[in-house]
């Protein structure tokens, strides 16, 4: 993915991401409500020899004492040191439970000894860390002291330079860090999440997806409507809606599609059923009437046909009437409105839908309503379900393929272009429905990065 891709992620997922970076602020203030707060105090032994006065000899003292700082740094945290200081406070533990509460060092090129004790009680850590630090100084003066009977004084002196001090603050819970971190692996999580999310779905969300899988171009883009059942004329119920423009809009780049093509006849289909394909064939019927166009409207989906409940038409008679002869088409074909638009119902339904569409008599009847209407538009079957669709597509020769955002699947779409292929049908355009008309996937009256033909820009 490029990095544009990431931020329509980041801009199609911010509430979950915007949800989970609270959370996680909320998780880290509820643990750092929840935490013991913990207080640190230190103590600092001084280390020195008494070896001669001479400076050679107080340098060999001063090297032999750094080298023997960090042994005696050691020592702090055994229980030669720590056992006494716990019968002097009373402290109610083993010495290998307050050594982990002890921590002793020696900063490098120096012979000082820091011991650093922590404890939820602010005073008994400066009380234990100054208790600690005479404990070794009793503890290395008598491990140093020679025990013949001419040397009886250690060469080694330790003084308590610094006792420990009460701490006012505690060194834990760290507020600022723990609502940062929470934060931050909040934000992460929900970014993760996101990503993972689009990574997995599956849906067509907008035209790049589109374009993954075609190079037919974008005709254009038709909102959400979800008031579209009841009112599926929207191009002649609500003229001047942005789902009416979007209708107007798709008439006007199909003036410009397939433009080598002789006839004007596009067979409107989709994958799967529900992606609003007999609405587009309705309303760009209209909007081409409305245009001045002689438009002619052709139920050809005969299993499921909708045209003429849409329309408010009688469709007991129609193409299946035309296909087995019984009928001519100025017998069928149906005036609706004020315009020259002429509807042509599905008729009855047949037991071989297949076998009709892929007859010699539509091929003629093709012919014909090309020489007689400007546009033929046919509203056909799904392609996935059944083949209806395809059999129709290869005799008109143009098709648009309407796939719905958020609805239709990857796979589902591949599928339908398969089917196409593999009959022979060229696809002339896709039109995509239920965009979101709010949100970062909303319609807009733009796309990016789609191949229209010129000199009109997609929808």
């Amino acid at each position: 993915m490029e990095f544009r891709d990431y931020v329509h992620i980041l801009r199609r997922s911010w509430i979950l991401i915007a949800v989970l970076l609270l959370a996680g602020i909320g998780a880290a203030a509820g643990y750092t409500f929840l935490q013991d707060p913990t207080y640190s105090s230190s103590a600092k032994v001084f280390v020195s020899t008494s070896s001669g006065s001479t400076a050679s000899d107080l340098q060999q003292g001063n090297n032999f004492t750094q080298q023997r700082v960090k042994t005696y740094a050691d020592l702090a945290t055994t229980p030669i040191v720590l056992l006494p200081v716990i019968s002097e406070l009373g402290l109610g533990m083993s010495s290998s439970e307050l050594a982990a509460a002890v921590t002793a060092s020696a900063p490098l090129d120096t012979t000082l000894i820091e011991i650093v004790v922590t404890n939820g009680d602010p005073v008994l850590a400066a009380d234990i860390a100054t208790s600690i630090s005479k404990s070794l100084t009793r503890a290395v003066e008598n491990l140093e002291t020679p025990t013949d009977s001419d040397k009886v004084v250690s060469p080694i002196k330790m003084s308590l330079v610094q006792e420990a001090e009460v701490p006012t603050k505690p060194i834990s819970p760290v507020v600022p860090i723990n609502i940062a971190v929470g934060a931050l692996l909040g934000l992460a999580l929900g970014v993760g999440l996101a990503v993972l999310r689009e990574i997995l779905d599956n849906r067509i969300r907008d035209e790049r997806d589109v374009a993954v899988i075609t190079t037919a171009p974008i005709l254009g883009g038709i909102p959400f409507d979800a008031n579209a059942r009841e009112r599926p004329l929207i191009v002649h119920d609500e003229l001047h809606s942005p789902r009416a423009e979007s209708f107007r809009m798709l008439r006007t780049n199909l003036r410009f599609l397939d433009v080598g093509r002789e006839n004007r006849s596009f067979v409107i289909t989709s994958s799967v059923q529900g992606e609003g394909k007999s609405t587009i064939a309705v309303n760009l019927a209209i909007a081409l009437a409305d245009a001045g166009s002689r438009v002619l409207l052709v139920d050809a989906d005969l299993r499921r046909p909708r045209v003429h409940e849409y329309l408010g038409l009688e469709g007991a008679v129609g193409l299946t009437d035309l296909l087995i002869g019984t009928a001519v088409p100025d017998d069928v074909i149906q005036p609706w409105g004020k315009r020259d638009l002429f509807v042509l119902p599905a008729g009855k339904i047949p037991p071989n839908p297949s076998e009709l569409l892929g007859s010699d008599a539509l091929v003629s009847l093709i012919a014909e309503f090309n020489d007689a209407y400007d546009v033929v538009l046919f509203d056909s079957a799904p392609l996935l379900p059944v083949t209806d669709g395809a059999i129709l597509a290869r005799t008109v020769g143009g098709t648009i393929m309407v796939s719905a955002v958020g609805r239709t699947h990857k796979n589902q779409l591949k599928g339908a272009f398969s089917v196409l292929s593999n009959v022979g049908a060229p696809v002339s355009a896709v039109v995509l429905t239920m965009l979101p008309a709010k949100a970062p996937d909303a319609y807009s009256y733009g796309y990016e990065d789609v191949t229209v033909p010129e000199p009109v820009k997609a929808v």
